[in-house]
């Protein structure tokens, strides 16, 4: 094992293989080590995260290093069957990198159990490993600048599903209907770690009376979200809002973030700056983690539509208010408006 400082609340370790990196998270997620906050594999490392005020680096190190790696992770016993249509882009090309036939990538494809080793890249992409030995190609050699959501692809001995459009260099051979990252979901990810997969070929599939059809799998797994744009209706009587009428240069709804989610290629995100969102919401009686308009440089213009109570929080910066007179002043930070 090395040890790698990553900053004052992180530090990195770096093992031999895939092996030894699933044995000691396995290890370290059935005995946790005190002071421990998340765990972030990936093919060779694990970014151990952790409180510097309830342990350290020195000692985070020693109790890593003591960790038996002899005793192997175990498969999990959830299998997920993920229905493809093999009509890839690089399917035939990754054939003739193999030495074989399109049709036997895509039965050593399909004859193999996998297990998601680890997430990450982007929310609901999976690693998965223990494929057919001889599926091990090369990525790319000029990645794409788009990849389809549902694009199944190999980039060494790994095997993924692209769950959103996005760029990439994996070898991609083939498409699957089944959305990887729903957020209609109770759990968004399709996979997590530990989790059987099995690919199935759809052309080999009575789509008749099939579960795993085009039209079935997205049944099956449903994607969420408006179909069609909404509308904003009026303020029922009683009712106020802030009506955003420009948002400067940069202008989003944050609260303090998604933490312990980067292990699923969630990052932490929030407010830049948390003491200042805490303290609005303070102001205002909200919950502390509320969400709030963060914004920056400056340019934003809201009208209060009806009685509002706001407060202002974060850098110094001019603040106009302007009455529905015409009567204009300036206005403090730090207290409720």
């Amino acid at each position: 094992m090395r040890f790698l400082p990553v900053n004052l609340n992180a530090l990195l370790v770096e093992l031999a293989d895939l092996e030894q990196t699933l044995a000691l998270l396995a290890s370290l997620q059935r005995d946790p080590l005190p002071g421990v906050e998340e765990l972030v594999p990936a093919a060779r490392t694990i970014l151990v995260r952790f409180r510097p005020w309830a342990t350290g680096f020195a000692a985070l190190v020693g109790a890593i290093a003591a960790r038996d790696l002899s005793q192997r992770a175990e498969r999990g016993s959830t299998l997920v069957e993920i229905p493809v249509h093999y009509n890839g882009e690089d399917l035939a090309e990754v054939a003739e990198l193999l030495g074989i036939t399109p049709d036997e990538v895509v039965r050593r494809h399909t004859g193999s159990e996998y297990s998601v080793a680890f997430t990450g890249f982007a929310p609901g992409f999976a690693y998965l490993s223990g494929g057919h030995p001889s599926l091990n190609v090369p990525r790319r050699k000029t990645p794409r600048t788009r990849i389809p959501a549902g694009a199944v692809g190999l980039a060494g001995t790994f095997s993924g599903v692209y769950p959103q459009a996005s760029p990439g260099g994996w070898q991609i051979i083939g498409v699957t209907p089944v959305p990887m990252w729903d957020l209609g979901r109770e759990q968004p990810a399709l996979l997590q770690p530990g989790y059987r997969v099995r690919f199935v070929d759809i052309a080999t599939i009575n789509a008749a009376d099939s579960a795993y059809s085009t039209s079935a799998a997205a049944q099956k797994h449903p994607q969420t979200g408006p179909t069609a744009e909404r509308g904003h209706p009026p303020l029922p009587q009683g009712q106020a809002a802030l009506k955003v009428r420009a948002t400067g240069l940069q202008t989003l709804f944050q609260d303090l973030g998604r933490h312990g989610q980067a292990g699923q290629g969630v990052s932490a995100s929030g407010a830049m700056d948390q003491a200042a969102l805490r303290a609005a919401n303070r102001l205002v009686g909200n919950a502390p983690g509320s969400a709030c308009l963060e914004t920056v440089n400056g340019g934003l213009t809201l009208a209060s539509q009806g009685e509002t109570v706001v407060a202002i929080t974060g850098a110094d910066a001019p603040l106009t208010i302007t009455a529905a007179d015409g009567r204009r002043w300036t206005a403090a930070r730090y207290q409720p408006l």
